[in-house]
């Protein structure tokens, strides 16, 4: 009996110790890594835009692979199409970036950061409508707004009427849950 109790206990720390630093390292390693810290960090305060939204949309876009590429063309860690990237570099006085330098992770993730700050700004700070201009583009969630008589304080996800936007806003914003709660420089 002793020796059942004893192995109990054993597997009560062990269960905690695994909860308490195992899951969450595992998690950061495996599951949520942060890749290019630095960058984030640095272009996140820079644009006034949290670090854990950055990493969250980077992760969303491309699961940090500098070689992803979507079939409408999208580039970099934070799949830039090339034409929104090159008017992104014109705004920040880099009018000559090659979709190679594009591509580049630093410079992609400073582009991709001045852009969510800029949508951010353009949607009065709504989240939601920033995420979705992301995805979808600026003109088809102006155009929603203009047809569903949203306003700057639009909350309804559900409402988005492309599929794809709506998964992606709802993907971003869990991602960022789990960034927050495994960073703590990201919040």
């Amino acid at each position: 009996m002793r020796v059942s109790t004893a192995f109990a206990w054993l597997i009560v720390v062990l269960t905690a110790y695994y909860v308490q630093y195992g899951q969450p390292y595992l998690a950061r390693q495996y599951a949520y890594p942060l890749v290019y810290e630095s960058a984030v960090m640095k272009n996140a305060s820079t644009y006034h835009v949290r670090p854990s939204m950055v990493a969250a949309v980077i992760y969303t876009e491309s699961k940090f692979d500098t070689n992803a590429k979507s079939l409408p063309g999208a580039i970099g860690l934070m799949q830039l199409m090339p034409d929104t990237a090159h008017w992104i570099g014109e705004q920040l006085n880099q009018p000559s970036l090659s979709d190679q330098d594009i591509k580049e992770p630093h410079t992609n993730i400073q582009l991709g950061t001045w852009y969510l700050s800029y949508l951010l700004e353009e949607f009065k700070g709504n989240e939601i409508l920033a995420l979705a201009a992301y995805n979808a583009g600026r003109g088809h969630v102006e155009e929603w707004m203009t047809t569903y008589g949203w306003k700057d304080d639009f909350s309804d996800i559900d409402a988005i009427p492309f599929q794809e936007t709506r998964d992606y806003v709802k993907r971003v914003m869990a991602n960022e849950k789990q960034y927050r709660s495994l960073y703590s420089q990201l919040r």
